[in-house]
């Protein structure tokens, strides 16, 4: 598949120096190699796919949930591999503290290491109740609090790296709850493509538009939530959607969808039966197209998790 978009993307690259035969003979060239019988159908469907309204507003104010303030923050780290049991009791011994101690904005919603992926690594995720006004309270009472200073002293010289983001949940996505395990944990994240700034004018051909819309311009995140908004009605019938999240703070572009299951056979029986639905290849053919980078983490939850 990738050499024909290559081909594609040539040709339109080259349709946009000007009009004449060369450019029309390239193009045409490029659209047949990529016509084939096989995807006669999907290819249609993509001349005609559902563009988006030209945003008037943030991604945040758009997709987000209305009717909660709620903030996350995600924490990668990558433990020293000999300190891994260390830093889970360590972890295991002062978390919970924050998260049953009212005074502080802010409670857990899971803890993980990582199973398969990057190895020796954990994740924790956060809500804060109030959005940047409770996770500034947080963190200006956290400067006080000298058992809380100590444990991140100590946990430093456990870590090999460290990153975080500050998260938004999708408004079609249910807002995690606890639930009782034992299940395995997938984080699937995507690094979505970057929308380009505004082009010149471009000639108004049909082919034009077409290899521009579907081959050259990068997706965005509302054409991201807008399908997903759509498929993820596909993948609860097991409960097995528990949360999805884009980033605000840290990198950008970036979507975190969180899913629960039993163990690994009933994640695969519970992925191909998606596929058996109607509807929900068209999600993903619209989709994958947007992505630039994309990851799978299988999860096992820490003691102290909400989520097991």
């Amino acid at each position: 598949m990738a050499p024909r978009l290559c081909s594609i993307s040539a040709a339109a690259r080259r349709l946009l120096g000007g009009p004449g035969p060369r450019a029309r003979d390239v193009a045409a060239v490029a659209a047949a190699r990529f016509y084939s019988k096989d995807n006669e159908g999907s290819w249609f469907r993509s001349l005609f796919v559902h563009k988006v309204d030209p945003r008037k507003d943030a991604h945040s104010t758009l997709l987000s949930k209305k009717e909660t303030s709620n903030l996350y923050k995600i924490q990668f780290h990558s433990v020293k591999p000999e300190c891994l049991d260390d830093y889970n009791s360590l972890t295991e011994a002062v978390l919970p503290k924050l998260h049953l101690d009212e005074d502080y904005p802010c409670s857990l919603v899971g803890n993980w290491n990582t199973w398969y992926g990057e190895q020796d690594q954990a994740v924790h995720l956060w809500r804060f109740s109030g959005g940047y006004p409770a996770l500034m309270d947080c963190m200006n009472k956290l400067k006080n609090n000298k058992e809380y200073l100590e444990f991140r002293k100590e946990r430093s010289q456990m870590l090999l790296s460290r990153r975080n983001q500050l998260l938004l949940e999708f408004s079609f996505w249910n807002e995690p709850q606890p639930r009782a395990g034992p299940n395995i944990y997938e984080l699937r994240t995507y690094k979505l493509k970057v929308p380009p700034p505004p082009g010149p004018h471009l000639p108004p051909t049909f082919l034009a538009a077409v290899l521009l819309s579907r081959y050259l311009e990068p997706g965005t995140m509302i054409e991201w939530g807008n399908n997903w908004a759509r498929a993820i009605k596909y993948r609860q019938e097991n409960q097995e959607a528990v949360g999805g999240f884009f980033s605000q703070i840290g990198e950008l572009y970036v979507v975190h969808h969180l899913w629960a299951y039993k163990d690994l056979q009933s994640r695969e029986e519970t992925r191909n039966a998606a596929w058996r639905k109607r509807g929900w290849d068209e999600n993903v053919y619209y989709t994958v197209p947007l992505v630039r980078h994309m990851e799978s983490r299988i999860m096992i939850p820490l003691k102290i998790s909400p989520l097991q």
